[in-house]
């Protein structure tokens, strides 16, 4: 990671670098709003064309309404999971 990710996102920085270290660039480009990008909640997250290894001419990313209509499905799945899941005795 380089500096300025780690002096602007001291918190995310680690959690990116793991799972670069673990999984390399390319998933976490592929995988960032799901598996890392929900830390937002918690930590302060950089944009995924923040990342050093970002490339707008090779990757692609989501627009803010696309971010927010993911979300808002995975939201409604959950909330299905859990009202098929609770017992109805």
């Amino acid at each position: 990671m380089t500096n300025t990710l780690e002096d602007t996102y001291p918190e995310a920085a680690p959690y990116i670098e793991d799972a670069v270290a673990e999984h390399g660039e390319a998933w976490v480009l592929e995988h960032y709003y799901e598996k890392l990008y929900p830390l937002s909640v918690v930590v302060a997250m950089p944009e995924k064309e923040e990342l050093p290894f970002y490339d707008d001419a090779v990757h692609d990313t989501l627009t803010k309404s696309e971010q927010t209509e993911m979300y808002q499905a995975w939201s409604e799945y959950r909330e299905n999971l859990r009202k098929n899941t609770q017992s109805t005795e």
